[in-house]
């Protein structure tokens, strides 16, 4: 008898078996596809005589979708390129959404560090010349700070409140109004929360222009923000630690104040944070109730103040050299500030996270 193994595959008439290993790309051909397809993107410019690097970015992102799906299904197959052609959209979209950042970002910190000093930061503008170098940008920090405080300790508790009922009471025909009334506010323009405020207090009260005016306004753009964030914040909390609480005889009240938010509370910051993100660059409303001003105002509630959008605004207005490198430098201030703000609400975020044991 013969010890010699017949493969099965090699006899007459039977078919070739297909490999069971399908070919596939080496993981560096996205990188090589990406090189290649800005190499042809930037040749078919310079050849096409197109001035602008945007059409030279966007004929190379369509040629790399394109060779990487025609490569794909060449090698992987159909399926394969398939799925390659949705990662590939996904990368582009993503790419086109983060250049324009990036650009703004290197923008604002180019121009804005050419007068952004102790300086700057430390005198306003009473009695400088516009069209010369010099004043600062305090003032309207000390307003932006004001204003988006006062904001925030009007709102918070309003939207915290409001959250808690529609999530943990609110039932019929009271709670889908109040839903509906969020809803609404929450595509307001800031020019009408701005007019309301100019109607109601200084029209009809006849109150002065004021920067906790301007608060106000900006407290009617930060609500439903907050309401929203808070809302969905609430409902991720399980309902089992609600159930567990009053089985025990915990009153409803007490379990959300020790249970419900307690577990929510990062969630809640974060949101805060963001509609106080929101608020902090709105001009409309500022410029109709605070109405400016170019010393130094610590007093909210009597006169107008300035704020960073507003000062901006102003000195891009006026058209100079000098003017527009402060307005630079007071954008990179203002983006600074709201990147501080939003590194607080994920410290604060992270320190009042439950804790999870063993």
């Amino acid at each position: 008898m013969s010890n010699a193994v017949i493969d099965k595959s090699t006899v007459a008439g039977d078919a070739p078996r297909p490999a069971l290993k399908q070919p596939r790309l080496p993981k560096w051909t996205p990188i090589g596809l990406a090189v290649l397809a800005i190499a042809l993107g930037c040749g078919i410019g310079v050849a096409a005589d197109l001035s602008s690097r945007t059409q030279w970015g966007l004929i190379a992102a369509l040629l790399f979708v394109v060779i990487s799906f025609g490569l794909t299904a060449k090698v992987e197959g159909s399926r394969q390129a398939r799925d390659k052609l949705a990662t590939s959209l996904i990368w582009v979209c993503f790419l086109l959404a983060v250049i324009p950042l990036i650009s703004l970002i290197w923008e604002t910190v180019d121009r804005g560090r050419t007068v952004l000093d102790g300086y700057f930061l430390g005198h306003s503008m009473e009695g400088v010349q516009t069209i010369l170098p010099g004043g600062g940008v305090y003032h309207a920090i000390i307003g932006t700070l004001e204003q988006v405080g006062i904001a925030t300790a009007i709102a918070a508790p309003i939207g915290l409140l409001t959250a808690v009922y529609l999530v943990e009471y609110g039932r019929g025909r009271l709670a889908k109004a109040v839903t509906f009334f969020v809803d609404v506010m929450t595509g307001i323009p800031s020019i009408v929360a701005g007019l309301f405020i100019l109607t109601f207090w200084i029209i009809i009260l006849d109150f002065d222009y004021s920067g906790f005016a301007g608060a106000m306004a900006l407290a009617i753009l930060m609500m439903p923000i907050v309401v929203r964030s808070t809302e969905e914040m609430l409902k991720l909390v399980p309902n089992e630690l609600r159930e567990a609480s009053l089985a025990l005889g915990v009153p409803k009240w007490r379990t959300i104040l020790k249970v419900v938010l307690p577990t929510a509370i990062g969630g809640i910051i974060t949101g805060v944070m963001l509609a106080v993100a929101r608020i902090a660059g709105e001009s409309a409303p500022i410029m109709l109730l605070v109405f400016g001003a170019t010393g130094i105002n610590n007093n909210p509630f009597d006169g107008a103040q300035s704020s960073l959008p507003y000062y901006v605004y102003e000195q891009w207005q006026l058209g100079n050299d000098a003017s527009y490198n402060r307005a630079w430098a007071a954008a990179l201030v203002l983006i600074a500030f709201v990147m501080i703000l939003n590194l607080l609400a994920r410290g604060v975020a992270r320190w009042k996270a439950p804790k999870s044991g063993r």
